[in-house]
């Protein structure tokens, strides 16, 4: 493969990396021709000559395409989807649901397997998040009271304090807003807990 062709390699390596950063996932070889107008049988060559040259690793698979700058991040970082509004009856992580993917470092994470839920609303401000903001959420099934949990009601996920009532016999759930009432359930279904936010600083 002759040298000036090079830049269509960087172009590749950055397509690459770019829908990674966007998708969680490589792309396939005709994603890649088709961004990039050129055939499939093109694309795959010059993918075995990077390969050869150690620009990219294959991990197998019709996604299994690694650059070298995806393989240094991929052991310290965590892709994690970022769920927008919810779809009424649609899961929480359900493809449809899904933004984008932000990778966060692992050693901000700690334990467990984690999702991002973009903030909707005002009903958590005096906890400090606000609309549009960026929620890690641990998954698990149960929490502690006084947790703020990622709670599905009637197929539509909520984020509040979580209590438990037991003179009422219900679960309590607390809007971190003065100008909101307190919600009453005879269950729910709790889908996480959040553990850190992101934010914009203005």
């Amino acid at each position: 493969m002759r040298t000036k062709n090079n830049a269509l390699m960087e172009k590749i390596i950055e397509f690459i990396e770019k829908n990674y950063s966007i998708s969680g996932r490589s792309p396939t070889i005709r994603e890649i021709a088709d961004a990039l107008q050129v055939s499939k049988s093109c694309v795959g060559e010059y993918l075995n000559e990077m390969e050869k040259r150690k620009l990219i690793q294959n991990a197998g698979g019709s996604r299994g395409i690694i650059t070298l700058k995806m393989a240094k991040t991929k052991n310290s970082t965590s892709n994690l989807p970022v769920v927008g509004s919810i779809a009424c009856g649609s899961p929480l992580l359900a493809e449809e649901n899904i933004e984008c993917y932000l990778p966060i470092p692992n050693e901000f994470l700690g334990n467990g397997e984690f999702f991002i839920l973009r903030a909707n609303g005002e009903s958590m401000i005096d906890a400090g998040i606000c609309d549009g903001d960026y929620v890690i959420i641990r998954k698990q099934e149960d929490a502690e009271e006084g947790q703020i949990i990622v709670a599905l009601i009637d197929d539509e996920a909520t984020l509040k304090r979580y209590y438990l009532d037991k003179a009422k016999k219900k679960v309590r759930l607390h809007p971190e807003n003065r100008e909101m009432k307190d919600m009453y359930f005879n269950s729910i279904v709790i889908q996480g807990v959040a553990v850190k936010v992101i934010k914009d600083i203005y």
